[in-house]
C-alpha cells in the first residue's frame, strides 16, 4: 500500500530533550515513531485537531495532544509545521509543544 501522507525521504524533527527527540529520516522511521508513541502510552495517545493553515507548499497543524503513561498524564497544545512536496506529501516537518519541559518529562 502506498503511503499517502509522507514523501519516502521525509525528515521529521521532534523538538526537546526526551529519548524521542531528534530527527527521523524516511517513512519507516517516522511511522515507527508514531507506533512507538502509541506503545509507550498504552494506546492512550490522542490528538484533537484545532485548525490547519495551508497552501500548496506549507501546512501548519494546530492540535491538542493527550496521553497517559506510568501514572502520568499529558495534555498540551502542539503545532506541526510542514513543507509539502509537489505531489502533496510532507517532505519535512517540525513538531513543537506549548510546554516542551512537560513533554520531555512525560516521555522520559
Amino acid at each position: 500500500m502506498r503511503n499517502k501522507f509522507f514523501a519516502e525521504d521525509v525528515r521529521y524533527h521532534v523538538s526537546g530533550r526526551s529519548p524521542l527527540s531528534g530527527v527521523y529520516d524516511g517513512v519507516d522511521q517516522v511511522l515507527g515513531l508514531f507506533i512507538h508513541l502509541f506503545e509507550l502510552s498504552g494506546g492512550t495517545l490522542s490528538l484533537e485537531l484545532h485548525d490547519v493553515l495551508a497552501n500548496d507548499e506549507h501546512a501548519v497543524l494546530l492540535y491538542a495532544i493527550s496521553a497517559e503513561r506510568d501514572g502520568k498524564q499529558l495534555h498540551r497544545n502542539e503545532v506541526t509545521i510542514a513543507h509539502i512536496g509537489p505531489d502533496g506529501r510532507v517532505t519535512e516537518a517540525w513538531l513543537q509543544s506549548s510546554d516542551q519541559h512537560a513533554v520531555d518529562q512525560f516521555w522520559s
